[in-house]
């Protein structure tokens, strides 16, 4: 193989990558959008019947959940906890906007 030929195919393999990523991306934007869907009604369910924005024993529960399942799925459990900290947050932002 030349030099042009292995850079060709270095490009076609990259592409390929890309595609699925964007793929991949566009699955996760749906995924948090149907996520956040669910956490909006219950946080209109929870002001309705004034109970707290947060809920620590299922957050914590939760995040062991998706550590496990990270570690399983070859993903780092860390960034996996990291993650849903992130999303937890959000959501319970969105839950105190509902109360106020």
């Amino acid at each position: 193989m030349t030099e042009t030929d292995v850079i060709s195919r270095a490009a076609e393999l990259l592409k390929g990558h890309r595609e699925s990523i964007d793929r991949l991306d566009a699955i996760l934007v749906f995924t948090l959008a149907e996520r956040f869907k669910h956490t909006q009604a219950v946080g209109v369910l929870k002001a309705q019947h004034d109970l707290p924005p947060s809920d620590p024993a299922r957050e914590e529960k939760q995040i062991a959940r998706l550590q496990d399942l990270a570690t399983h799925a070859d993903l780092d459990p860390e960034f996996a906890k990291k993650f849903l900290n992130f999303v937890i947050q959000e959501v319970i932002q969105h839950h105190m906007q509902h109360q106020a």
